[in-house]
């Protein structure tokens, strides 16, 4: 990925969607042709110098003070992720400016013990470009029971949630609000390119998804930013029906981004008892690896 251009595009896209009116500019009714701002009155209202931010939309500042990129922020009335994004691409560090050598990444054996011991809780160990490097019995049968259990042991068919979430209609399924979701992994999934805009793997994850298909591509192009580290997902689960789930990311410190996902179910809720039935119903799956998948 090329992180000038990405600055120019995320820079062009916020600018146009602040309306003069919300800053306090009254436009003229007859000479303008942009309904956001132009780049002179954003440059004006942040205090900074109209060429000093041309360069910076044009990809041709070598660097930016943290002073400047703040003053840009609060002018375009970014949030934290945004303006956290903003500095990424304006100052990519210079590990991150070196394309780094391919490699295979793997859960560690101490992360897939953890897996183990968490049974009844749908769990799983993912790295920074949403692949599956290792899940629990109750995280397989909870997310992919249509994918066989040991799909994340070998690269060449290692499940990936992102492209899962737009290429795999039975995963599509899952989720009431597809639409959200398929904001909010579009959204994280900028914030990591623009961290890591040299990362091979990604910006391959990144050229399939908009090759093949059409909604991805277009949320692509409107460069949303958010990063979810918790919250409740909303799932309609073939076997066992609707549930609400609580979902934690853990982030395992010296994995290079890698994390665990655990989901839970609040107690005495029919979401708890969903949770349950399907894990009776994973257990015979687990024992009997011939046993008939739905």
């Amino acid at each position: 990925m090329d992180a000038p251009s990405e600055l120019g595009d995320f820079l062009k896209l916020r600018r146009a969607a602040l309306r003069p009116e919300d800053v306090g500019i009254t436009p003229h009714p007859t000479r303008r042709r942009v309904s956001g701002l132009r780049r002179e009155e954003l440059a004006m209202l942040a205090g900074v110098s109209i060429t000093h931010y041309t360069r910076l939309e044009q990809g041709r500042a070598t660097s930016a003070s943290d002073g400047v990129l703040d003053a840009l922020a609060r002018t375009l009335r970014l949030s934290d992720d945004e303006t956290a994004h903003l500095k990424d691409l304006a100052r990519p560090t210079a590990a991150s400016s070196r394309p780094a050598p391919p490699r295979v990444a793997h859960a560690s054996a101490s992360a897939r013990q953890l897996l183990a011991a968490m049974s009844d809780v749908p769990a799983l160990v993912l790295d920074r470009h949403n692949d599956v490097l290792a899940w629990n019995r109750m995280g397989h049968a909870l997310l992919a029971g249509h994918l066989a259990p040991e799909s994340p042991d070998t690269p060449a068919t290692r499940p990936n949630l992102t492209r899962m979430l737009f290429l795999d209609e039975q995963y599509q399924e899952l989720f009431t609000n597809w639409n959200e979701e398929a904001q909010l992994g579009v959204a994280s999934l900028r914030l990591v390119a623009g961290r890591h805009p040299h990362d091979r793997a990604l910006a391959e994850l990144i050229g399939q998804l908009t090759m093949n298909c059409d909604e991805f591509a277009s949320r692509w192009a409107r460069h949303p930013v958010r990063t979810c580290t918790s919250g409740v997902k909303h799932l309609r689960h073939p076997l066992v029906g609707a549930m609400d789930l609580s979902f934690e990311n853990l982030f395992i410190p010296g994995a290079s981004g890698q994390r665990l996902i655990a989901y839970t179910a609040e107690p005495g809720s029919p979401s708890e008892a969903a949770l349950r039935l399907l894990g009776s119903m994973a257990a015979p799956l687990a024992q009997d690896p011939t046993a008939v998948r739905h």
